[in-house]
């Protein structure tokens, strides 16, 4: 057996994780009572006074770690879209899975006045049933890049105006709190959020992960990767069903979260220079982002503090319009 080692890769995934754990670390102690990041270490150790102790570890900690785990689950997710459409367009903001968990979410909270927890169902049950429908109105004799992308365009405008008409059925007070989960948004998270996420990202990463090379091998079409004794739509479809659970875990754990699975992957491969899906820097990239992206958004705009989804929503706008204009410019689209 043998590893191919990517020292530059490596690299960048060290440097990754260390600025996701130092933002952490600076976003733990940010708030109404600040704590230096010192007192924060001790007290994730252990050693913190009682006071610290409640605000680290039950009120801070957790929405962290819930952003640690969206911003991973939601870079994987988009890096295996990507891969797969081989097409850097290809993410669940564009395909729509996005609008379809907003869907489910809509659901549960419109029709039925349904509970945080019933939220949280409704919005996985509307990603992966999205997700099935563009995998079979995509189905022709397999699964090709641009008509998944195009099928994907065509659901999210479908759902998006499905999400628009439950607005505009319900009552002010359901339609307020709609309003803000669709923005998505960690305010509140708790450990309830936090376990769901963890239990998943440890079943899907692994089972990713072990593809990777097969993924690789997809990268250079499906008639080499027969040959190469690749079972090709079997490897799609593992990859695609795990990267609209994540997705629609991540979703439903923060709400839709724009663009960070656009952005993720792509950046990290501008940093690794490497070929191929880039899932593990893909994976810290989107986890760094979200972290910083909701430190800037509690820090950044004075004393208004704004949901985390409309930062990423700002920033990933600008990178989707540089990428339509790079991609253009070198005659891909």
């Amino acid at each position: 057996m043998s590893v191919r080692v990517d020292v530059r890769a490596s690299a960048v995934v060290v440097l990754l994780l260390v600025a996701a754990l130092t933002a952490s670390v600076v976003l733990i102690g940010t708030g109404d009572f600040p704590i230096p990041a010192g007192d924060v270490l001790r007290t994730l150790l252990g050693d913190g006074d009682a006071g610290q102790e409640f605000i680290v570890n039950e009120l801070r900690l957790p929405r962290v770690l819930v952003g640690l785990l969206v911003g991973a689950a939601l870079g994987l997710g988009g890096a295996l879209f990507q891969a797969v459409s081989r097409n850097p367009l290809g993410s669940p903001d564009v395909l729509g899975l996005g609008q379809g968990s907003t869907a489910g979410a809509l659901v549960m909270i419109v029709l039925f006045s349904g509970s945080a927890t019933q939220v949280t169902v409704g919005a996985l049950a509307g990603g992966l049933v999205t997700g099935l429908a563009i995998y079979v109105l995509a189905w022709k004799k397999g699964v090709h890049g641009y008509r998944l992308v195009l099928v994907g365009i065509g659901v999210s405008a479908i759902v998006t105006a499905v999400n628009g008409y439950l607005i505009t059925k319900a009552d002010l007070v359901d339609a307020t709190r709609a309003v803000v989960w669709m923005t998505g948004s960690l305010n509140g998270r708790d450990w309830s959020q936090v376990w769901p996420l963890l239990g998943l990202c440890a079943v899907l990463v692994p089972l990713v992960l072990g593809n990777a090379r097969a993924l690789r091998t997809l990268e250079m079409g499906d008639d080499v990767a027969y040959a190469l004794g690749v079972r090709v739509e079997r490897t799609r479809l593992v990859l695609m069903v795990a990267a609209v659970l994540l997705t629609a875990s991540a979703t439903a754990a923060a709400g839709p979260v724009g663009f960070v699975a656009l952005t993720a992957p792509q950046l990290a491969r501008r940093l690794t220079r490497s070929p191929g899906p880039n899932l593990v820097p893909a994976m810290c990239m989107g986890a760094t982002l979200l972290v910083v992206a909701d430190w800037a958004s509690q820090r950044a705009f004075g004393a208004d503090q704004l949901p985390v989804g409309v930062v990423t929503g700002v920033l990933g706008g600008v990178y989707l319009l540089w990428l339509l204009v790079t991609e253009r410019r070198a005659g891909r689209i």
